[in-house]
């Protein structure tokens, strides 16, 4: 099972929202690239970058940033934030982004995760926030009247391979990953899925691992990693 680190990058800086509130953020860094570096030499095998501004805005904002990282680390890079339109998965992918996230794009243009999935295959992963079971879009603003596992089930037909559920309610809380949902999203979907959201210790690294049989390939950590509530060497070393 993968680890992957986040970096929220808003204004340039590392920060951490809490459930998505931007009212609510702390900046851990203005350098995100030393971050970045600070996770490739604890183990993480792979980096998960949001465009804090990039999901308000609908179009990538932080590409310095972005670019910053990716010169600075030799592990892959997903990064997510406001990417609505095929021009800005080529702009990313031709940086070298190695998989870029569509968000709220899924629920209101399916037809652009089709072209993506069909130019791009696994390179491109569809993150589902939702609250309740329920798909939330733009930003987590509004929401998109679907439910999680019926748009997993849509997005499988169009080839998508992996998905990154994020429970919105536990977002940036380090209240624990709601393990129940998610391991119903990726058995009732048949789609790979990486966890998000609410990781607060080993527990849960632990908890997620067991459902690995669900089809539970992934937890995204971020908060609990940056206050010191899991220590990320040891977080990989229970995902093996």
């Amino acid at each position: 099972m993968l680890i992957l680190p986040a970096i929220d990058l808003r204004g340039g800086n590392c920060v951490r929202l809490v459930k998505g509130d931007f009212k609510q953020e702390t900046i851990y860094s203005e350098h995100p690239e030393e971050i970045a570096l600070r996770w490739e030499g604890e183990g993480a095998e792979f980096l998960h970058v949001v465009d804090l501004d990039g999901a308000l805005a609908g179009e990538p904002q932080n590409m310095d940033a972005i670019k910053r990282i990716l010169q600075a680390v030799t592990i892959p890079v997903e990064v997510g934030g406001g990417i609505r339109s095929m021009e800005s998965i080529d702009r990313l992918l031709s940086i070298g982004v190695s998989r870029v996230i569509l968000g709220s794009v899924a629920v209101h243009k399916e037809e652009l995760v089709q072209e993506a999935c069909s130019s791009y295959g696994n390179r491109i992963v569809v993150g589902i926030d939702a609250k309740k079971g329920i798909v939330a879009t733009d930003g987590w603003e509004k929401s998109g009247g679907i439910s999680a596992v019926e748009l997993a089930k849509k997005l499988g037909a169009f080839g998508l391979e992996t998905i990154i559920y994020t429970d919105i309610s536990r977002d940036g809380t380090l209240s624990g990953v709601n393990v129940t949902e998610t391991a119903h999203l990726a058995r009732s979907s048949g789609i790979k899925v990486i966890a998000s959201g609410g990781v607060k210790s080993i527990s849960d690294i632990e908890k997620l691992k067991k459902r690995e049989c669900d089809g539970i390939i992934g937890v995204i950590v971020g908060k609990s990693i940056y206050e010191g509530t899991l220590s990320l060497t040891e977080a990989i070393a229970a995902s093996r």
